[in-house]
């Protein structure tokens, strides 16, 4: 579902049947059921709409608070969001191990190196929001964003330590791939 249900709307949950949302909270809709009482429902959690209720353009939820909170603070203030390492990386170590061998191995925890690309990735971000505000003309802007996006491509590599997909880094998509 794209947009948000109003206050009003009826549902039908598999597991909990028939109900009415009665608020909005920022973790999701507060809905009444039928037989199973009051229960918290996130947002993309799958249900059905049996009648959508418009949301109401002049209400102003603790959600629609937090959202523009959020939006604001990461653009503004190179705020870093919470990207969890892949389960099986955790503890891990990344080992470079020179060719000569007059030279000692560095060991360095996989968690502080995770880190250091999320920051990368968090700062090309904060790049890209910038240059987008820029006074730069539009033709300028993007042929910068190709450069950019291309190193983002280039750090599609680190994807595999990423716990979660919607966090990787994405470069061009090929015309194969947009369809």
């Amino acid at each position: 579902m794209n947009s948000i249900l109003g206050i009003g709307s009826r549902v039908r949950h598999a597991a909990f049947g028939d109900g009415v949302v009665i608020n909005l909270k920022s973790t999701g809709y507060t809905v009444t059921f039928i037989e199973h009482g009051t229960k918290i429902i996130k947002f993309d959690t799958d249900f059905d709409v049996v009648e959508a209720v418009e949301l109401d353009n002049d209400l102003v939820s603790l959600f629609d608070v937090e959202h523009t909170l959020t939006k604001v603070l990461q653009k503004w203030l190179d705020v870093t969001e919470v990207v969890p390492l892949g389960d099986k990386w955790k503890g891990g170590k990344l080992i470079l191990k020179p060719g000569r061998h007059d030279l000692a191995a560095k060991e360095i925890p996989i968690d502080t190196f995770f880190h250091k690309i999320v920051m990368t990735r968090d700062r090309l971000r904060v790049l890209e929001q910038r240059i987008n505000a820029s006074n730069l003309n539009d033709e300028e802007k993007i042929n910068i964003q190709q450069y950019i996006t291309k190193v983002y491509g280039s750090l599609t590599s680190f994807n595999l330590l990423f716990k979660n997909s919607e966090q990787y880094f994405v470069g061009e998509k090929s015309t194969a791939e947009a369809v």
